[in-house]
């Protein structure tokens, strides 16, 4: 091992975990390992899903929170429906389907995107280069 100092331009970035396109997916929830799944695929979803629940009601909104317990019962979700700001509790047995519906707002938003972006700049030779996040809007 050497102590030889490395240019930051130098540095290979590291691969990122692969993200699973999810925007339209409608999951199965027909065992209550696939209902768990789906549900901690959805809390990591960064766009808006449609859940149904057993009396018919339909609350379409972003899942910012989840709380997993030993059963169906005890596990939930929170939800911000898009029509208003509360938030909603709803127990994985309330939920009949679910489906991802709103844009995917970090699809294409990689950091590994990002940093290519810099180096396409840098290629071609601009100077003063700077990333800036995109807007969400």
């Amino acid at each position: 091992m050497t102590n030889t100092p490395v240019s930051p331009d130098e540095i290979e970035v590291a691969e990122g975990r692969e993200r699973e396109q999810l925007e339209g997916w409608i999951p199965s929830l027909a065992t209550e390992g696939e209902i768990h799944a789906a549900l901690e695929k959805a809390f990591d979803y960064r766009g808006d899903v449609t859940i149904t629940l057993k009396d018919g009601r339909i609350i379409s909104g972003y899942i910012f929170d989840r709380r997993t317990g030993s059963t169906l019962a005890n596990s939930a979700v929170r939800v911000i429906p898009t029509t208003e700001r509360t938030k909603q509790t709803i127990p994985y047995s309330d939920i009949a389907a679910l489906a991802f519906t709103g844009r995917d707002t970090a699809a294409g938003k990689s950091f590994e995107a990002w940093v290519r972006k810099y180096w396409e700049k840098k290629a071609a030779g601009e100077k003063g280069i700077a990333l800036h996040p995109e807007s969400l809007e």
